[in-house]
């Protein structure tokens, strides 16, 4: 057992999930102020979305949702970092307690409810970030915001654009959430229906940016490859499959602890057998020149090596950082360049 696990199963377990996360994230902060730059092997570099990667692996959306631990991220050995979930209007996100852990599942439960400062504040930090001499990619996560119904689609359309205008321009790329549980009404936006006409819009506001869009694992195989094929048709750059599922079947916790997490997105290593799933139809629906990210309980560097053997472009990571710790991306990387 690492320091880390000692130190996790000995003190952060008494501690708040997100109180945890907020602890953290300073450390993160002053470990990129410190010493930014992203320093791993020149055999990883990757390319992939016109350009290039410094590792395959990076971290999810939904760890730092402000973009305020880039650099941080960065110097932990991430190769990028999907910042967001980023809205067009600040928003506080569902009430507390949100975020719990299922520590013998190796995952978690999250409500956040797309909590973030707004779109606007969040690209000046991203065109900061962006000055680094040695930075990793930025994607720029955008969701819908709450006070936004989900039948309006012209509104939805209105104000996903609104966060795609302003963070295009700063991201590297722009990734459509039509997939968290924790808004209400936003997976309903993956019916075919109602996404095209959403994502050929935001597919034209952004410029040369490449546009993808992150589904759920719930989707049935049927829907996974009907998003393909419009991901296809409307020129999309990709995929990113898949976020968080509403699912709680095959769990190992008990009863009681499930229960307490109550309702919410569970990520780690429960979602993983069916992320690879989705990656494989994506990979076998998709045109070789669409790129699918593939994310979900992907915890070491044989998660990572299997995912891009089927196909994935690039992988991420969120829940395993909790349970790994802080040398968790140079571990994966190290791990990468055993083999």
């Amino acid at each position: 057992m690492t320091a880390y696990e000692l130190l996790f199963q000995h003190g952060f377990t008494r501690v708040d999930p997100e109180a945890a996360h907020h602890l953290g994230a300073t450390a993160i902060r002053a470990i990129g102020a410190a010493r930014p730059g992203v320093r791993t092997d020149a055999a990883l570099r990757t390319r992939a979305l016109g350009r290039e990667f410094p590792t395959p692996f990076g971290v999810a959306a939904g760890f730092d949702k402000d973009a305020t631990m880039i650099a941080g991220l960065g110097a932990l050995g991430f190769g990028h970092v999907e910042v967001g979930t980023l809205t067009a209007q600040p928003q506080p996100g569902n009430d507390r307690p949100r975020l719990f852990r299922l520590a013998d599942d190796r995952a978690l439960v999250n409500r956040m409810g797309f909590n973030n400062g707004g779109a606007a504040a969040a690209a000046e930090r991203i065109a900061a970030a962006r000055e680094a001499r040695s930075r990793p990619v930025i994607g720029v996560n955008i969701g819908k915001s709450r006070v936004v119904d989900a039948t309006d689609a012209a509104a939805v359309e209105a104000d996903y654009l609104h966060s795609a205008r302003l963070l295009a321009p700063v991201a590297d790329y722009l990734a459509v959430n039509v997939s968290s549980p924790n808004t209400p009404g936003l997976r309903g936006l993956q019916d075919e229906r109602l996404l095209e006409p959403l994502l050929t819009a935001i597919r034209g506001a952004p410029g040369s940016t490449p546009v993808l869009v992150k589904i759920a694992p719930d989707l049935d195989d049927e829907q996974v490859a009907g998003i393909a094929a419009l991901a296809a048709r409307i020129e999309l750059a990709g995929v990113i499959a898949t976020n968080t599922t509403i699912s709680r079947g095959g769990l190992t916790s008990t009863a009681d602890a499930v229960a307490h997490a109550g309702a919410g997105g569970l990520s780690g290593r429960p979602v993983a057998a069916r992320s690879l799933e989705v990656l494989r139809i994506l990979r076998e629906a998709l045109p070789a020149s669409l790129e699918v990210i593939s994310v979900g309980g992907v915890e070491t560097a044989d998660d990572v090596r299997e995912r891009l053997a089927a196909g994935a472009a690039l992988v991420q990571g969120y829940t395993g950082f909790i349970y790994r710790g802080p040398g968790w991306a140079r571990e994966i990387n190290r791990g990468l360049l055993a083999r």
